[in-house]
């Protein structure tokens, strides 16, 4: 065959240094070129992490036993031979950036793994990449850099097992740089300065929150194909909100991260949440923070706690069900009572009405009273992918579920008002069980009932008021989200906080921080996602409507 001339960029010979000239038949094989730029860069330097990136194709040739022929290459193909591993700038839920070493030849999925490897996170699957929101920066931001951790040093494991040694992976207890930077990830932060509250992106619409999805990385294509070059900033945070369990000897850095990411969501109105809510996270912000203050003495205490929490999980989830339970549960459950129903309209008052209440399946059913339970209703309401979400004012006693019901013709939206925290947590949690398609056979049922009427006790003010004193060191403003800085005063929101910070006070760090983030789960909008869906009618008008994907 007849020798043609191939150009190909080397990266180690600098950005100025003109392409090699490599005299190539078409029968020669991809390792067969790399071995002539090798010798034609007289470089002494390790190349086994070197490979082709051919960039009209957008993709790299790592087929190294194949033609440039099968490989569709020929003269006018512009390569570069760059290294597959390459640094990248990370940055985590808590706020930290580092640098490090990641494969920018492998699908993004491989990718985030070696990343997780390297900062002991189990689960990889859970996590993702997505591009920063790019921020205008002030005069006076300009001088100031952001501070960056350098881990490209660390070696990228492939062991599935994370190997410890004094109590932290053993590849960061190398350098004392190096536990100063797990400590840094496996320890919650402190609580953020309200001026950098306010700075922070929030979304304003429902619009703006479809945007998040466009920033996403696709896991199927690598990095460079998706124009991500050495050095670009990258987020890595939980995109998938069905988590694996919890082991803290091995977890610390993702449950830090999880909480932290937690914390920002709550903090900049990601997740929307009641008043009452908003301040008992502002109590477990609080508690959270004073304990990781002193972390290191009660590091084998919270070990302990987490693992009876496990293993009381444990037998729970294998259910220890006896004979009598199996015959019980032969029978499908209902409920029962006398609930107040209001119907949202225009120009009227909130009126509720009194009406006796069915609930089967998934559905409900009410009736004028309990007289004529056994006639016909006078509406059934199936409640399966309906939006359910609490309005709830503990000293008003108030207990309202707030139901937004899909029909033919729309959404329509229903209050339920129940009498006591007994009969919301039962009706409440069997809500939210049948918007999934549950019934109250599901043996979640019990379990929901019992973490509503645990939120609900830490809602509630507690007797021992005259116990709060005011803490100079507490900064309430750091501590909830930019509306309730706006409707109170800072003495206001630390009154509030602290009394609900008597139902929290008793709390090791672990259950604290699983707390929030139990809670945080149960907000109605959790693991909501918009998209933007655009389709053509007639092939004329384009039109567009959100949806939301839970």
């Amino acid at each position: 065959m007849a020798a043609w001339d191939l150009l190909v960029t080397v990266d180690e010979l600098g950005p100025d240094a003109p392409p090699l000239n490599i005299s190539v038949t078409s029968d020669l094989h991809i390792g067969g070129v790399i071995l002539k730029i090798v010798e034609k860069a007289q470089l002494q330097i390790d190349w086994s992490d070197h490979a082709l990136w051919w960039e009209q194709k957008q993709q790299w040739v790592l087929r190294t036993s194949w033609t440039l022929e099968k490989c569709g290459i020929h003269a006018d193909a512009r390569l570069l031979f760059s290294p597959q591993h390459k640094a990248l700038r990370v940055g985590l839920p808590n706020g930290t950036t580092l640098r490090l070493l990641a494969c920018f030849s492998s699908p993004v999925f491989r990718t985030i793994q070696g990343i997780c490897r390297v900062l002991s996170i189990r689960y990889p699957e859970e996590l993702s990449l997505l591009r920063p929101v790019e921020e205008k920066k002030k005069k006076k931001d300009k001088d100031s850099a952001e501070e960056e951790y350098d881990l490209t040093g660390v070696p990228l494991t492939s062991g599935s097992l994370t190997v410890l040694y004094n109590g932290m992976p053993a590849h960061f207890a190398d350098s004392p740089e190096t536990q100063a930077v797990y400590k840094m990830l496996s320890v919650c932060q402190p609580s953020p300065a309200p001026e950098s509250i306010a700075k922070m992106y929030r979304p304003a619409s429902k619009v703006d929150k479809t945007h998040i999805h466009t920033r996403w990385l696709d896991s199927s294509r690598c990095l460079m194909q998706q124009g991500i070059q050495e050095n670009d900033k990258l987020w890595l945070r939980f995109k998938y909100y069905t988590f694996h369990d919890m082991e803290l000897k091995y977890d610390a850095v993702r449950l830090t991260q999880l909480y932290e990411q937690a914390r920002w969501a709550i903090l900049l109105e990601d997740n929307d949440c009641t008043e009452e809510e908003m301040m008992l996270f502002g109590a477990l912000q609080y508690h959270i923070g004073k304990l990781s203050q002193s972390q290191e003495g009660s590091s084998s205490q919270d070990v302990e706690d987490l693992e009876s929490a496990l293993t009381s999980l444990e037998v729970k989830m294998v259910g220890e069900n006896n004979s009598t339970d199996v015959l019980e549960n032969m029978t499908a459950p209902e409920l029962n009572d006398y609930l107040k129903l209001f119907r949202p309209r225009k120009l009227t008052l909130r009126d509720y009405k009194q009406y006796w209440f069915k609930f089967q399946n998934t559905s409900i059913f009410y009736y004028k009273s309990k007289d004529e339970r056994f006639g016909e209703p006078i509406q059934q309401m199936n409640l399966k992918d309906c939006e359910v979400s609490p309005d709830v004012n503990i000293a008003g006693q108030k207990f309202c579920i707030r139901l937004l019901i899909p029909a033919p013709e729309g959404m329509y939206e229903v209050y339920l008002r129940c009498e006591n925290e007994k009969q919301y947590s039962e009706w409440m949690a069997a809500c939210k069980l049948a918007s999934k398609g549950l019934t109250l056979l599901d043996s979640s049922y019990q379990k929901e009932v019992k973490n509503i009427q645990t939120f609900l006790s830490m809602q509630r003010p507690s007797s021992s008021t005259s116990t709060v004193q005011a803490d100079e060191g507490i900064d309430t403003l750091s501590l909830v989200s930019p509306r309730y800085t706006k409707k109170y005063k800072s003495k206001q929101l630390t009154i509030r906080i602290l009394e609900a910070y008597q139902n929290v006070s008793q709390l090791s760090l672990t259950a604290a921080i699983l707390k929030f983030l139990q809670i945080w789960q149960s907000l109605p909008d959790f693991g909501v996602s918009y998209f933007m869906v655009r389709y053509l009618e007639n092939n004329t008008n384009m039109k567009a409507q959100l949806t939301t994907v839970k």
